[in-house]
């Protein structure tokens, strides 16, 4: 059985950068630019994730919050404790996923 995940994501669209912040409660914040318009945010969301984890952008998914702040993403091919050290380790550098 392949490991998978699902986390909570708080967003800020129309940031300067894209990146992933840390934590905030018990949901990860990233921060994107893309505008929140034509669900670009959302994407740029899975792709900065998918960058970040190292992970196809196909292993990524939204399951809900759409048009909303917070998100649940499922991650495909990686477990909890690996994706919150990753999503952490990028936090910690300020690098972006790109």
């Amino acid at each position: 059985m392949e490991a998978s995940t699902r986390l909570r994501i708080r967003v800020s669209p129309g940031a300067r950068s894209s990146s992933v912040v840390g934590r905030h409660g018990d949901a990860w914040k990233l921060r994107v630019e893309a505008a929140p318009e034509g669900g670009r945010a959302n994407e740029a969301v899975l792709r900065l994730l998918a960058d970040t984890l190292a992970l196809r952008p196909r292993d990524v998914t939204l399951v809900s919050g759409h048009a909303a702040r917070e998100k649940v993403v499922a991650v495909e091919g990686i477990d909890a404790e690996e994706t919150s050290r990753r999503l952490a380790a990028a936090a910690e550098s300020g690098r972006s996923g790109r």
